[in-house]
């Protein structure tokens, strides 16, 4: 993983830029206050750390890649970047007043020991948001009918609500609340449902370099075969009724609000 980061790191700021909306849902949840440290875990580039640190909050970034992390230095050198992981943080216990991981808990190796890490290094009564999305809500995206492969290897390492509430539960944190999202048009974070409502984002290459599921998951046949079926449903407009049928009441995308 670490390694597919480092290589996804090379011009991943160009794509996956912190969203306005995005970023006040995460303060809303997270309701931090200006004496706290609030640590970004698997920060990647550092795009939402710095979003809350330009609002006056102190962050500290973690992450398993040296590239995203050298990437976030260059951006914001008043925020604490330091290599870790879920897992391994290496903070001293109770040493933050609350933590936010966005689009990252398919990452981490562990969640037992995720979340105990991170109930350990979490002061008393003390928020982790995390933004994520389950594999109920990824079976409907239309994606699944464009890049089924793909697809079904990136729902099969999405972890499902109820394990990430077990996990919690293990180490001491609650969830005391979740909160659906769907993709807004407008949406400047373009991660792997952002051409939800703009399909043709897709045929762009950078986007798809900057997905870690275009560019880690798929493979680049299936990829050039989706595309080209896209294309040709996109120009006769047949795409409007494969969006259809994919329709539901689930959201794309779950903030979990847990408190310990």
């Amino acid at each position: 993983m670490t390694t597919k980061y480092n290589t996804i790191g090379v011009n991943y700021n160009q794509t996956r830029k912190a969203d306005p909306y995005l970023t006040e849902q995460l303060l809303k949840h997270l309701d931090p206050n200006k004496n706290g440290v609030y640590l970004d875990v698997g920060c990647g580039t550092g795009n939402y750390s710095s979003a809350l640190e330009e609002k006056g909050y102190q962050c500290i970034g973690i992450d398993p890649s040296i590239e995203m992390l050298t990437i976030a230095q260059s951006k914001n050198q008043n925020i604490a970047w330091k290599i870790g992981s879920a897992e391994k943080t290496d903070l001293a216990k109770n040493s933050v007043d609350g933590i936010i991981a966005t689009l990252t808990i398919h990452h981490w190796s562990n969640l037992m020991r995720a979340f105990s890490e991170l109930a350990y290094i979490l002061k008393p009564n003390s928020k982790i948001v995390i933004f994520t999305s389950t594999p109920q809500q990824m079976k409907g995206y239309w994606l699944n009918h464009y890049f089924p492969k793909m697809m079904e290897a990136s729902i099969a390492q999405m972890p499902t609500l109820k394990s990430i509430e077990n996990a919690m539960n293990f180490s001491g944190i609650k969830i005391t609340k979740t909160e659906t999202y769907d993709i807004h048009p407008n949406l400047k974070d373009q991660f792997l449902y952002c051409g939800k409502h703009n399909p043709e984002l897709y045929f762009d290459e950078s986007i798809r370099h900057g997905i870690s599921s275009f560019s880690g998951l798929a493979n680049l046949e299936d990829v050039e075969r989706g595309l080209a079926s896209l294309r040709k449903d996109i120009d006769s407009g047949k795409i409007n009724d494969i969006i259809n049928t994919y329709k539901t009441n689930s959201g794309d995308y779950l903030y979990i609000i847990g408190e310990n």
